[in-house]
Parts: C-alpha cells; sequence; structure tokens
C-alpha cells in the first residue's frame, strides 16, 4: 500500500470496490484521464508528489496545472465525483457529488501548510456549489456543513468510512520484521501538530517509572509536517519511544495486534479510520472526546480531552492497570468495527450514484 492519508485510503479503497462492482464505465483523473485504478504507489503522480511535497511554490502551480489539465481531452461524463473537497471546475459532467470529510482549514489553520490554507480559501467555496450532492463521512462534519454552507441539508448524505477486515484482524500467529518491546502503547498517524502527538508524548513522558518501564511508546506514521519539536521530544526519549517511521498495512495490523492499548489523542477528525482499525485487531482504545471520534468509537473505546494531559495520562494508567477493562474494551471494540466495511461503504455510494444520474 501507499504512504496514504485517511483520504487517499477512502479514496483507493471506494474506487477499487466500484470498479470490482462492474457496474459503471470509470474513468479516473490523475492530472491525466486513465481507464486504470492505482493506489499511487509506484505511478508517476505519487513520484511527482514526493519531489514537490516541501515546495509550497511548487506545490502551488502543479496544483494549477492539474486543475487546467481537467480540459484536455474532456468529455462529457454522466457524473463526476470528487472524493477530496474540491470539484475540478474544467471536467464536463451532468452530475457532480463531492465528498468533503472536514473543516479543519477553517477551524485549524495552524494545522495546514500556509499554501494548503491559500488554495482551500480561494476555491472551496467558489467550487463546492457545483455540486449536486455532498458525501461526508461522519453525522459531525454533516452538521457542520449545514452550519457553514448554503446547501439543502437533504443533499448532503453521511456514509461511514469502512475497515479492510481482510487485513485489520486478530491475528492468532504474528511474524514481524520489526523489532518491538515485548509490552507497549501504540499510536499511529503522520507526524503533524493536528494528530497532538505532542500532547502524548507530554503525557506519556507523565507515567509512573514503572509503568513506562513496562510499557514502552511505539510511534508509527509518515513525517508530515511542522514536526521538528515531536521528532526532538522522540529523540530525547530514544530509552522509552521507539519511532517506526512509515509501515505497511500487513504491518501497520500486526503492531495493533501485539499492542497493549493504542492512544489517538487527535484534536480533529472527520472520521478517525485508525481507531476503527485498531478496535478491528482486538486492541483497547484511548481517543480524543471531540469531532467525530466519539461516533466511531461509540461506548468501546476510553475517552479524554486532547488538551488536558493530565487526562490522557489518568486514562492510559486507568486501562493499563485494570485488565478487566482491557478484556472488555476488547470485545465492545470488535463488536464495533464491524459496522464499518469498505463494502458496506461502496454500496452506499453506488445508490447515491445511481439516484443522481437517475
Amino acid at each position: 500500500m501507499s504512504k496514504q492519508t485517511g483520504i487517499g485510503r477512502y479514496t483507493y479503497e471506494i474506487s477499487k470496490e466500484i470498479e470490482n462492482a462492474q457496474i459503471f464505465d470509470i474513468t479516473y483523473y490523475y492530472g491525466y484521464y486513465s481507464k486504470y485504478l492505482t493506489n499511487q504507489t509506484h505511478n508517476k503522480t505519487s513520484f511527482i508528489k514526493s519531489m514537490v511535497l516541501k515546495n509550497a511554490t511548487l506545490k502551488k502551480y502543479i496544483r494549477k496545472f492539474l486543475t487546467l489539465a481537467g480540459s484536455m481531452k474532456s468529455q462529457s461524463y454522466d457524473i463526476y465525483w470528487q472524493p477530496s473537497f474540491i470539484p475540478n471546475k474544467y471536467i464536463k459532467a451532468k452530475k457532480i457529488v463531492t465528498t468533503v470529510h472536514d473543516f479543519s482549514f477553517i477551524l485549524y489553520k495552524d494545522f495546514h501548510p500556509r499554501e494548503r490554507i491559500e488554495y482551500f480559501e480561494k476555491n472551496f467555496f467558489q467550487n463546492i456549489y457545483k455540486s449536486d450532492i455532498i458525501i461526508t463521512g461522519s453525522y459531525y462534519t454533516k452538521q457542520e456543513i449545514i452550519n457553514r454552507l448554503d446547501f439543502d441539508e437533504s443533499k448532503i448524505k453521511v456514509i461511514h468510512h469502512g475497515v479492510n477486515h481482510d487485513i485489520f484482524k486478530i491475528y492468532n500467529d504474528i511474524n514481524i520484521d520489526i523489532k518491538l518491546p515485548s509490552e507497549f502503547i501504540f499510536c499511529v498517524g503522520s507526524i503533524e501538530p493536528r494528530k497532538n502527538l505532542i500532547g502524548l508524548l507530554k503525557a506519556y513522558d507523565m507515567l509512573d517509572s514503572n509503568i513506562k518501564q513496562k510499557y514502552k511508546l511505539v510511534m508509527a506514521g509518515f513525517q508530515g509536517w511542522e514536526n521538528k519539536q515531536i521528532m526532538q521530544l522522540i529523540k530525547q526519549n530514544e530509552d522509552f519511544i521507539k519511532y517506526l517511521g512509515y509501515i505497511s498495512d500487513e504491518e501497520l495490523a500486526k503492531v495493533y495486534n501485539l499492542a497493549s492499548l493504542f492512544v489517538y489523542p487527535s484534536f480533529y477528525e472527520g472520521f478517525g479510520l485508525p481507531i476503527a482499525e485498531a478496535m478491528a485487531c482486538g486492541t483497547p482504545v484511548i481517543t480524543s472526546s471531540v469531532s467525530s471520534l466519539p461516533e466511531v468509537g461509540a461506548d468501546a473505546v476510553a475517552y479524554v480531552n486532547p488538551n488536558n494531559i493530565e487526562d490522557i495520562k489518568e486514562k492510559i494508567m486507568m486501562v493499563l492497570n485494570n485488565k478487566d477493562l482491557q478484556k472488555q474494551m476488547i470485545q465492545q471494540g470488535l463488536k464495533r468495527a464491524k459496522n464499518f466495511t469498505w463494502e458496506k461503504s461502496t454500496k452506499e455510494h453506488i445508490k447515491i450514484f445511481k439516484e443522481v444520474i437517475s
């Protein structure tokens, strides 16, 4: 799998399932038109993205080119689905469906690079009203759309994301080439401000010494942006903290299985896919009590105030010190995770596409 964000994962999984259903004649747009689906691991789009990721000016012009290129060789399609916020105004289609994942670009501007905020401010509100239907991943985000957009509520559809249960499941025999502590607390997510990793690192540092000796902290995820302080804190505590960098889905599922506890204290999420994946792997979960996260975790996880480091520390100790509670959380989590499948999510997408076309 590629180093996908949650949006990248959503786009790929839904597109793959729609293709497998063999209902529509599909064309994909990557800045060029193609009849082939790719998860962007080894293709030229991924290469270009990796080259320009740290160059804000170049990213700005690449975005302009990719948008304008939509007009080149564009047919007139029955339906255009934009899975990531801003429909391309040059792609010709009778109907447009757009997925809006969250409003962090408004609410938490500090969590994004400046060029991304500028791009959204210039293009999101200008283009979103071209949509006939808006899809979103949670009822929380639907309410945000209602509050922030002058858009017909009946045309805002909630479809929860899914989990690949062929990968994210309980494994009886685990072989993994990653050296891990015998017992550990786990966190996964791109290394950037929104994930509240500094809060987690500070909370972990406050744990009783006997807890830290027994449970190391393992972190995984590719390095996003504004991560200098986070990486410094990790390096300063190498005796207790292990950073894995990016790992594959198969490796990730096995690390979930081996973890004693999964902690995801994010400040804001449109869905929160990692907590669903962790639950599916039988891992007790602690996450934030904000945004869409309680909608995903329901009564199967423990919640913290992401702005309260003491609360994060206390909840970690509460779960680690109570084996009966861990067993209860595992069972409830496994049950809860069954609600989230990409097959179910795709069927709901297809239903909307058919209704829009008809």
